[in-house]
């Protein structure tokens, strides 16, 4: 079977990594991969920022399990070291899809790479908060953005988890139903 698509049917959300740092080699290839998700009409414009200092990531933690309604302590991101915020431009159209294809790209490119990753919601409610605002100005960010998911990227943790079964009737085959 050809590797790219055994990659496809292997790939699992992992909730559980180790402290074991990410070479910054491997998140720039996980970032390139990202880069190069379809886009609509090519506007290539998903915005991914890397987060991995323990301070700046814990701001992250924070907001996430406020957001959740999690107490004080509680990692919404399973330990992973590293989170690759994808972000799109608040006015294109077609930027949540766009920003979609660009969190599939990241998660397999980390699963090629030996690395556990898994999305991780509440980027928008995140980004709609003036902390975060100020955080897009402070990078140099101009603009409006609405936050898409985090890519959690790290050192996968424990045994490799079991794919679900696959739910029947998912695929309807037109022609031949309706000939």
């Amino acid at each position: 079977m050809n590797e790219a698509y055994e990659s496809l049917l292997t790939r699992r959300s992992w909730r559980k990594f180790t402290d074991k740092p990410v070479p910054e080699d491997l998140i720039a290839k996980v970032v390139k991969a990202g880069e190069y998700a379809a886009s609509a009409v090519g506007s290539q414009c998903p915005l991914v920022i890397k987060v991995s200092s323990p301070q700046l990531r814990e701001k992250f933690v924070r907001a996430n399990a406020a957001i959740m309604g999690r107490p004080e302590g509680f990692d919404p991101f399973y330990g992973a070291p590293v989170l690759l915020v994808v972000l799109v431009p608040a006015d294109n159209h077609n930027g949540i899809y766009d920003g979609s294809l660009t969190m599939g790209n990241l998660m397999q490119a980390a699963h090629d790479l030996g690395l556990g990753s898994i999305w991780i919601h509440r980027a928008r409610q995140e980004f709609e908060m003036e902390e975060f605002k100020q955080f897009l100005i402070e990078l140099g960010v101009e603009g409006s953005w609405t936050g898409i998911g985090h890519c959690a990227i790290g050192w996968p943790d424990g045994p490799e988890p079991k794919a679900a079964p696959r739910k029947p009737g998912r695929y309807i085959d037109a022609d031949e139903i309706l000939g």
